[in-house]
C-alpha cells in the first residue's frame, strides 16, 4: 500500500522503542513510496553507519542507493512536568559533548523513574516485573535504552488494557502514577541544538495537554508555543497521525493541521511525520505507517536548511 505523504520527517527504529532496525526502517520506505525520510530516535544520537552484507556503509549513500534521501535526526524529550514536549533535532554536530552529557543524564532518569512506575503498577494490582520490560515481547533491550513505550506495551499485552495508548492515558491521568523524570527544559535544547548548528521542530503539539505548568504560571498550549517562538523554535508539526495515538483532545487531526498552519505558517517551517514505530510487528492493530503524515516534496525543497543536510556535499 502505497503512502499519503512522500516525506515523512518523523520515524524510530529499534535504536529507541521503533520495532524495524535502521535497514528495515529504509526498506520500508522505499516499500511505501516514501522518498524522503528521517530517523528521529529517542534521546539518542542518529546513526552513522549500516552494516549490509557484512560491510559496514554510510547509512544516508546506502539509503540514497535504495531511492530514499534519509534525514537523520533524534527526538528530545522535554520539560520534567510537561508531559509529551518533544523536539526533533536535525544537523546538529553530534560529536559535541552536550550530547554525550544529555545521553548519560537521560539513562539515570529513565531507569529510576521507570522501575519506580512498574513497582507502583504492581501494587495497584498489575504486576509489571523489570525483566519483562527488558525482555521487550521478545526483543531484549539493555537497561540504557529502556523506553516509557515498552511499559505502557507490556500493560496491554499482558490484557491490563486495550492497547498500549489506553495504557498510556491511564498513567499519564493517574496522580498516584506520576512519577516524573528529569528532563532538559526546551527552551535549553532549542539553544544548545542552535549551538552545534542544528535545526529545531516541536513534534506532535497537541499531544502536550492543556493546562500546561510553566515557569511558575498557568498557560495554554498556544502561549507555550509562543515562548517557545521566542527561544527560537524552528519548525512545528501539523500533519501528524493523532488518530492511531494515545491523543484524547476533542479535535480531528484535519483541523490540528488546519489550526498550526494558520497560526504559525508564516513563522515556522510546518513539518509532518507519522511517528512510525513498526508497531504492527508487535501486533498493533492498525498501526501508524511511514508516510501516513507528512509533507510535500515542494514543501521539503523550499526549506533550504534541511535539504542541504541531503544534496550538499558531506
Amino acid at each position: 500500500m502505497s503512502a499519503n505523504y512522500i516525506v515523512d520527517l518523523h520515524g524510530h527504529t529499534t535504536r529507541s522503542d521503533g520495532s524495524d532496525t535502521p535497514v528495515e526502517f529504509v526498506l520500508h520506505a522505499k516499500e511505501r513510496g516514501v522518498k524522503v525520510c528521517a530517523i528521529t530516535d529517542h534521546d539518542v544520537v542518529p546513526p552513522k553507519t549500516v552494516t549490509i552484507d557484512g560491510v559496514e556503509r554510510d547509512i544516508q549513500e546506502w539509503a540514497k542507493e535504495q531511492g530514499v534521501d534519509l534525514l537523520l535526526g533524534s527526538e528530545i524529550s522535554c520539560e520534567t512536568y510537561i508531559d509529551d514536549t518533544h523536539l526533533v533535532l536535525f544537523g546538529c554536530d553530534w560529536d559535541d559533548p552536550y550530547f554525550k552529557e544529555l545521553d548519560q543524564a537521560v539513562i539515570q532518569s529513565k531507569i529510576g523513574s521507570y522501575r519506580k512506575l512498574t513497582e507502583l503498577l504492581t501494587e495497584k494490582g498489575m504486576p509489571i516485573d523489570w525483566k519483562e520490560v527488558l525482555d521487550n515481547n521478545g526483543n531484549p533491550v539493555p537497561e540504557d535504552q529502556i523506553q516509557k513505550k515498552m511499559i505502557f506495551e507490556l500493560m496491554a499485552r499482558k490484557g491490563y488494557f486495550d492497547n498500549w495508548g489506553a495504557a498510556k492515558l491511564y498513567v499519564k491521568e493517574s496522580k498516584d502514577l506520576a512519577i516524573k523524570r528529569e528532563k532538559p527544559d526546551a527552551e535549553s535544547v532549542i539553544r544548545e541544538a542552535h549551538r552545534t548548528g542544528g535545526y529545531v521542530i516541536m513534534a506532535h503539539p497537541f499531544l502536550v495537554s492543556e493546562p500546561i505548568s510553566y515557569k511558575g504560571q498557568t498557560i495554554t498550549r498556544s502561549v507555550y508555543i509562543e515562548h517557545l517562538i521566542e527561544a527560537g523554535l524552528d519548525g512545528i508539526e501539523a500533519s501528524y497521525t493523532y488518530d492511531k495515538t494515545s491523543y484524547s483532545g476533542e479535535y480531528t487531526k484535519d483541523e490540528i493541521e488546519e489550526y498550526i498552519n494558520l497560526y504559525y505558517g508564516d513563522r515556522l517551517f510546518i513539518s509532518g511525520g507519522s511517528d512510525y514505530h513498526a508497531d504492527g510487528k508487535k501486533g498493533v492493530k492498525n498501526p501508524r505507517e511511514i508516510g501516513d503524515s507528512g509533507i510535500s516534496m515542494e514543501a521539503f525543497l523550499a526549506n533550504k536548511r534541511l535539504t542541504a543536510l541531503l544534496y550538499q556535499p558531506r
